[in-house]
């Protein structure tokens, strides 16, 4: 992944300021050194997609290793970006790509964390919402469920009387079927929805 939901925490700011006095971060590769990465954890949060043979073994000792394991972002969730690469010749791409591909370990397809382990709770988003990743780190520190709505983008465009651009323009727009949490911003700015919300 591109690292973005680690640096949607550190854009916390205040914020992660009175969380720091509540949690021990072990591992944190934007903003730590070097830590324990296997645990054991209380609540584990990853983020990006599974590619490799060591990041699947890594997501599988993180699970065995911790009490609550969240997903964060549209990689960790649905696969992201690299997930485009599963529906071509996974061997054609590495030979086009690298130098020496023989050398490049890598699993045939790119795969959310999900498909690999059991996750306690998904948050989408590319990167995540600010306030929703406080409200998940916050209801795991209280013991409670997380306040985050389950619904889709066209809720938020409708609480924020935005219009439908896909109903009024005849413009591609995919949210109905992506997860609310961006403050329906691309149809605010009169552009349809690219679903980064998973």
């Amino acid at each position: 992944s591109c690292d973005g939901c680690q640096l949607t925490l550190l854009d916390c700011e205040d914020e992660l300021l009175l969380l720091g006095e509540q949690i021990d971060i072990v591992h944190f590769p934007e903003a730590t050194s070097p830590g324990q990465p296997h645990g054991p954890f209380d609540v584990a949060i990853i983020e990006g997609s599974v590619s490799t043979p060591e990041q699947r073994d890594e997501v599988q000792a993180i699970r065995r290793n911790s009490t609550i394991l969240l997903t964060i972002g549209a990689c960790a969730t649905s696969g992201g970006i690299q997930a485009l690469r599963n529906f071509g010749d996974h061997d054609d791409y590495r030979r086009i790509v690298y130098a020496q591909p023989e050398y490049i370990s890598s699993l045939a397809t790119s795969t959310p964390v999900a498909d690999h382990v059991p996750v306690d709770f998904e948050l989408r988003g590319c990167p995540v919402n600010k306030h929703q990743l406080l409200e998940l780190i916050t209801a795991c520190l209280r013991g409670r469920t997380p306040a985050i709505k389950n619904e889709s983008v066209c809720f938020e465009c409708k609480r924020n009387g935005t219009v439908c651009v896909a109903v009024t323009q005849q413009m591609p727009c995919l949210g109905p079927v992506t997860h609310a949490g961006c403050g329906a911003i691309c149809p605010a700015f009169n552009r349809g929805c690219f679903g980064c919300y998973g």
